[in-house]
């Protein structure tokens, strides 16, 4: 059968989540959010077919396409088979990205010894306590509390405000001297993308469900975050955001926001590091409870071979 495919949008908010949110995958690649403001780089599609979501996009240029593991309480066997099936008529063996243990575990009750995967550590997510985040109790946790005081002593008049539509300017504001900062040029296209995702979800704030907020000093907003629920129990910060001549600017706004973290999320998903050394410190400070193994699947050939 043709799987009757639709790209994402904002309307498809309530469809999505009813199969991710109840779900046990906690992997950032299923966050709504991500999925619709990405959109313009991957051309994310769904579809819902006999009580399985299934979601493809495009990579490599646009010139390959994937899939992300079928979710639901339908019948997966049947599912990946169809995505297999709507592979093929597009030119490509079967594809799966984003797949992690659990994920695994389900397929291999229904393909033992079919699939091969290929795990990438540069995109392993990131999963903390939220308690850790929010309190950054004990001698591991020092060095950030250190930064929080020294923060408090030279800006003690800082505010933590939730992002509302009035304070999106400020925060682009932000991005945009955060970006001119980062030069593009050394970074290709990547930081472009992300600005371009991080532009519309901003403008899109309400409708992405998103929650998200800001420190600010005086008139000026120096740092903000957001994100939004993957699952039942796992919340995703997918955005964070600080002016580099504040010291400690990234440490405040990363403990404010976690406080605010609703308590049902007992885990925080900060995402990938992309293998960036820099950003592989930051993450691995925050000393992350696990991290979240990612593998890319793909068939094995019939022969076995």
């Amino acid at each position: 059968m043709d799987i009757p495919f639709k790209p994402i949008t904002l309307d498809d908010r309530g469809i999505i989540q009813s199969f991710t949110l109840p779900g046990d995958y906690r992997n950032c690649d299923f966050s709504f959010s991500n999925m619709c403001s990405w959109r313009f780089l991957y051309k994310s599609e769904y579809s819902v077919v006999d009580g399985e979501l299934l979601i493809r996009f495009w990579i490599e240029d646009g010139t390959r396409i994937a899939y992300m593991c079928p979710i639901g309480k339908g019948d997966l066997k049947k599912s990946v088979e169809l995505i297999e099936q709507d592979s093929l008529a597009n030119g490509h063996p079967l594809c799966m990205l984003g797949i992690t243990p659990a994920a695994k575990e389900n397929l291999e009750v229904h393909f033992p010894n079919e699939l091969v995967y290929l795990p990438n550590r540069d995109y392993y997510d990131y999963i903390y306590l939220r308690e850790d985040l929010t309190s950054l109790k004990g001698k591991k946790f020092q060095s950030k509390r250190n930064h929080i005081n020294n923060f408090k002593k030279q800006n003690p008049d800082y505010e933590y405000l939730p992002i509302t539509p009035d304070l999106v300017p400020h925060c682009l504001r932000l991005e945009h001297k955060w970006f001119k900062a980062n030069d593009p040029d050394t970074d290709g296209d990547d930081l472009t993308y992300e600005r371009r995702s991080l532009t519309y979800a901003l403008q899109n704030f309400e409708a992405l469900g998103l929650t998200g907020g800001a420190i600010r000093v005086g008139s000026e907003i120096i740092a903000f975050s957001f994100g939004s629920p993957i699952n039942h129990n796992t919340f995703g910060v997918h955005v964070e955001k600080a002016d580099v001549n504040y010291q400690g600017a990234f440490t405040i706004i990363n403990q404010e926001f976690a406080s605010r973290i609703p308590e049902q999320y007992t885990y925080v998903n900060r995402e990938e590091d992309l293998g960036l050394p820099g950003l592989r410190q930051a993450k691995l400070s925050y000393n992350p409870v696990f991290l979240l193994e990612k593998n890319v699947v793909i068939k094995k050939p019939a022969n076995g071979q």
